[in-house]
């Protein structure tokens, strides 16, 4: 048992270890990282929690929001390698899942609107990074490997691979390349301002296609 909390405790240093460039030792991480030591804080009271020990894992949790600033629910569901970094501001809610390898920075919230019942709180799939300040709320899913960019607010699913930016957070880019206008405009766009700028972004686009399709029409006339 003592053999697998180390192995587990290592781990959980070397992913923040690879992704912190600013991470001088392992040392420095176990000791002076919040982020390290509100998951680890985390882990024991979500033990206490699954144990049906709910004001022990409570306490625990308040006891770490108050010398982290990160407030983290033991009912979350949280999987390995989970690295917040400088921390300060973060809250996660009871219902949240997280999965392996993901990434959270200062001032996220992982929360509900608040309007929902049972399942409130966002599931973030692995390898999720979520920037500076911003908030994904509600009972849906944000895919594996997805980037939701600082300041961001996203009330909608974020597909695998995609990136999600502004408020309310569109898709900007899925697997690297610009969604379709459509698809953009009919799902992921909620915000009446926002859906005509991009409409407007889709006739510019067309227009220029159009110009360039003329320009070498003409090309080839000359010649």
């Amino acid at each position: 048992m003592v053999k697998v909390v180390l192995k587990k405790t290592r781990e959980e240093i070397d992913s923040i270890m690879e992704r912190d460039p600013a991470a001088r030792s392992r040392y420095e991480v176990k000791w002076l990282y919040s982020g390290y030591r509100a998951v680890k804080s985390y882990r024991k009271a979500n033990w206490f929690y699954r144990h049906n020990m709910k004001l022990i894992a409570r306490y625990i949790s308040q006891r770490a929001r108050h010398k982290t600033g990160i407030e983290i629910h033991p009912g979350a569901k949280i999987g390995k390698g989970l690295f917040i970094d400088h921390g300060m501001g973060v809250v996660i809610g009871e219902t949240a899942e997280i999965g392996d390898n993901c990434t959270i920075y200062q001032n996220v919230t992982l929360g509900g609107t608040g309007k929902d019942h049972g399942k409130r709180h966002p599931t973030l799939g692995n390898n999720v990074l979520v920037g500076s300040g911003a908030k994904v709320l509600g009972p849906f899913k944000v895919g594996d490997n997805a980037r939701i960019a600082a300041g961001a607010v996203v009330l909608t699913e974020v597909p695998e691979n995609a990136t999600a930016v502004g408020v309310p957070a569109r898709i900007v880019r899925i697997n690297g390349v610009k969604p379709a206008c459509q698809d953009l405009d009919q799902i992921h766009i909620t915000d009446p301002v926002a859906q005509k700028l991009m409409q407007l972004e889709c006739e510019i686009d067309s227009l220029k296609q159009a110009l360039q399709k003329l320009s070498e029409e003409k090309g080839n006339e000359t010649t």
